[in-house]
């Protein structure tokens, strides 16, 4: 018996007053854009959505069309419009950050025409923290004061990218396997591991980490429906050993994820700090017995910067 049929089975105890429309509670949202649902005490996976609900979210509470295979209608609370601006800001912010503002560049053989023109006797440049191009320039006297220098940018966000990933089992690698944890079938408790050669200290070097988020997605068909937590640890390896995977610092349980969920956590200062200066390389999964056990993918960490 599935999901779907114990739903329709509690359906089939209710009134016909109560048979339309329900609440309910979003559990997760999976990576095909639908969610899983907590209704009518049952956890429902892949629950489509209609256009209405945007902006999916754990913890949601929803307004759900009952039947065998329900569909969520829309959100309920606060009107979103406060969030979408504060994102869209965001958005315009970082876009900005590619811009050099010069409200005009000319030129001619003889000099400007119009008052409040200095001349410069030397321009100096150099790159700023961003990497974009800064200029200065020197006068041999000066009719005006200068204006303010912008605020020092921090350096554009860096989105890594794992070069390889995969599962361990008694000490030997798993072929085409997931990295997945725990033991579901007695043959041993697994771990799993993210490779990113030296991608992360790179990216990081000669700049201030602000924040490490990486994110991940539950494979379905890997233990049990519900949310299991992530044992996440750091590992030292720049490619995936040909023998044991040798855990470094952890677990954190920085996730929690029902099948087919996305989720994103955010690293603790400790491990960005260790995978900032290449004292890890990469992230890691480890469980013992069944109630954990699940195999996941994704891995994609996000690097923040702030100003030096």
């Amino acid at each position: 018996m599935d999901e779907a049929d114990l739903l329709a089975g509690a359906l089939g105890r209710q009134t016909k007053t109560t048979l339309q429309q329900t609440k309910a509670t979003v559990i997760d949202v999976t990576d095909t854009g639908r969610v899983n649902l907590q209704v009518l005490g049952t956890l429902v996976p892949e629950v489509r959505c209609s256009d209405a609900y945007r902006n999916r979210t754990a913890g949601d509470a929803v307004m759900v069309q009952l039947g065998a295979r329900p569909i969520v209608l829309y959100r309920l609370g606060d009107d979103p419009a406060d969030t979408d601006a504060a994102t869209i800001r965001e958005l315009a912010e970082d876009a900005a950050q590619d811009l050099v503002a010069i409200s005009a560049y000319t030129w001619g053989t003889g000099g400007p025409p119009g008052s409040g023109w200095q001349q410069v006797s030397t321009l100096w440049t150099k790159k700023d923290g961003a990497g974009k191009g800064v200029l200065y320039a020197q006068l041999a006297s000066a009719s005006d004061t200068s204006p303010d220098a912008p605020a020092t940018r921090a350096p554009k966000a860096v989105t890594v990218t794992p070069n390889d990933s995969g599962a361990w089992r008694s000490g030997k690698p798993l072929d085409g396997s997931d990295p997945s944890q725990g033991d579901w079938t007695g043959r041993g408790n697994r771990r799993g591991g993210w490779f990113y050669g030296t991608k992360i200290a790179s990216a990081c070097s000669g700049k201030t980490v602000a924040r490490m988020t990486v994110k991940f997605t539950r494979k379905r068909g890997s233990g049990r429906n519900a949310k299991v937590p992530m044992h996440l640890y750091l590992h030292n390896f720049t490619s995936a050993p040909s023998g044991q995977l040798t855990l470094g610092s952890g677990p954190e349980e920085l996730l929690r994820l029902s099948v087919g969920a996305k989720g994103t956590a955010t690293l603790p200062a400790s491990w960005r700090s260790a995978l900032a200066s290449g004292s890890a390389r990469g992230l890691a999964i480890y469980d013992t017995g069944s109630s954990d056990y699940a195999a996941f993918t994704g891995g994609t960490i996000t690097i923040t910067f702030s100003a030096s």
